[in-house]
């Protein structure tokens, strides 16, 4: 069987959805075509020549990206098999069905695909049937992972790169060694298919993939896990094996502020194996916000692991979603403040200072009955359910930091002047200019640190319409949304 996997976005990463599941459909002989749509352009004769096509969907921007393609792919090639697979794609199951799609597959994806494909080329009479699918729209089964095969997907080095203190550039390859994740965070788009399970991905699997890559060039890895201190035995024995065998390659994690509280000895590990930067979902320094998200932390806890890093000479990128229905305008203030104080305003990428919650299908927030009242009905073509803040001065300022981003990015403004200008907006929002001078008198330096140039943001709300364009990698989506 012909099979088109595609990705509309994947954080600048070489996808690692794609790279998984045409390892095993190729291993059962099926002919897979592997395309990046923030890299590559999908053309007419790729979808005529397709039996089935699947679009990957792990996040709610690579979600309305595909979505938008289905009528074209519909128009071209009727008999064609559509699927979409990935964290998305259940919670919009409805959605997506209506509009032509025939399988939806989440959690562990790999089996579903190569089962349907298996299925379609025993003999349906019509591939499109629009019929009861026979795999679970959510599987959580115990896979036994195989290499991921990223043959005719592009090196390495077209995708996004580490930029040193230095200046220095390094090319940067992605892997996994675990998905899901354990926690219940209520904002977390990863809770209503895993439900507060992970699954392992072999650490011998995990070596390949990388030794693989880095044969292809790539001198950092970037671990995609949601959560890399899930299970940190086995995570430690993948970076530990990977400094042995690669002590030039780099690499970066992401981690819970609880985590990183919890497994505190295992910090000096991190570093001493190549870890350049952790990157952390601290989401707000207010804990009322924090309460509401059921993080796990504290204010007092992301303080303390700050100086933690501080104390170790390590990196830590905190990720923001500053704008909720909870944030106040002094609580605004705030957050620029601490960020201020620990020396952290060139840690944290300015766009994540103009992040609005997103509240999509399945969400764990509609839990909350303040939510519930707040929000409006969903909104099937932006795949949210839209909410406006009862302050309209917060909506207002979101609004204007994001153009402020968008300013300074391309003046080319280094984060802190950013950051300035950032604080100078919402002050002036407070009416009290004179903070901004005062705050400055407290300030830490804060110096530069190594950084992914295509970052990656969370809890968005939907992308403006200029983002929307599939074939320009940082101009398309780079100030979009992604998982936690």
């Amino acid at each position: 069987m012909k099979i088109l996997l595609i990705s509309t976005y994947e954080l600048g990463r070489q996808p690692f959805g794609l790279a998984s599941p045409a390892a095993w459909l190729r291993a059962s002989g099926h002919s897979v075509v592997s395309l990046d749509l923030t890299r590559e352009t999908l053309e007419d004769d790729q979808i005529l020549a397709a039996d089935l096509i699947c679009f990957y969907v792990p996040m709610h921007t690579a979600t309305r990206l595909a979505a938008g393609l289905i009528p074209r792919v519909r128009t071209l090639h009727r008999q064609a098999h559509i699927c979409f697979y990935g964290l998305y794609a259940p919670v919009n199951e409805e959605y997506l069905r209506g509009l032509g799609v025939g399988t939806i597959l989440g959690g562990e994806f790999e089996e579903g695909l190569l089962g349907l494909a298996s299925r379609l080329q025993g003999g349906a009479a019509n591939r499109n049937f629009s019929g009861t699918q026979l795999e679970p729209v959510i599987s959580l089964a115990r896979q036994k992972f195989l290499v991921p095969d990223r043959v005719g997907m592009l090196e390495p080095a077209k995708y996004a790169r580490v930029v040193m203190p230095s200046g220095e550039h390094r090319v940067a390859g992605s892997t996994e060694a675990t998905r899901g994740c354990k926690h219940l965070c209520r904002h977390c788009p990863i809770v209503p298919v895993y439900n507060g399970a992970f699954r392992v991905v072999e650490r011998e699997v995990v070596l390949e993939d990388i030794r693989r890559q880095v044969a292809a060039g790539a001198r950092h890895i970037t671990f995609g896990d949601p959560d890399f201190f899930n299970g940190p035995t086995h995570s430690i024995s993948i970076v530990q094996a990977l400094h042995h065998e690669f002590p030039e390659v780099s690499y970066d994690v992401t981690i819970k502020v609880e985590h990183l509280r919890m497994h505190d000895a295992l910090l000096p590990v991190l570093r001493d194996t190549g870890c350049l930067f952790v990157t952390s979902a601290v989401e707000s320094v207010d804990d009322i916000v924090l309460e509401k998200f059921d993080k796990g932390h504290t204010r007092a806890d992301f303080i303390a692991i700050v100086a933690r890093f501080r104390e170790l000479e390590m990196t830590l990128i905190p990720t923001f979603v500053p704008f909720t229905p909870w944030t106040t305008l002094p609580g605004y203030l705030d957050l620029l403040d601490v960020l201020s104080e620990q020396g952290l305003t060139e840690n944290v990428p300015p766009i994540q200072l103009a992040i609005r919650l997103l509240v999509p299908a399945g969400s764990r927030l509609l839990e909350l009955p303040e939510v519930k009242t707040l929000i409006s009905p969903f909104d099937s073509s932006a795949l949210v359910f839209p909410w406006t803040h009862s302050d309209e001065r917060m909506d207002a300022l979101a609004r204007e930091i994001s153009q402020i981003v968008q300013r300074g990015d391309g003046l080319k403004l280094s984060r802190t002047e950013i950051f300035s200008h950032i604080r100078r907006a919402a002050q002036a929002t407070a009416g009290n200019r004179s903070h901004v001078a005062a705050a400055a008198s407290t300030a830490m330096k804060s110096a530069r640190v190594p950084y992914l140039d295509e970052p990656w943001y969370c809890c968005a709300e939907p992308m403006d319409a200029q983002f929307v364009s599939i074939g320009k990698p940082k101009e398309a989506v780079a100030k979009a949304d992604q998982y936690v």
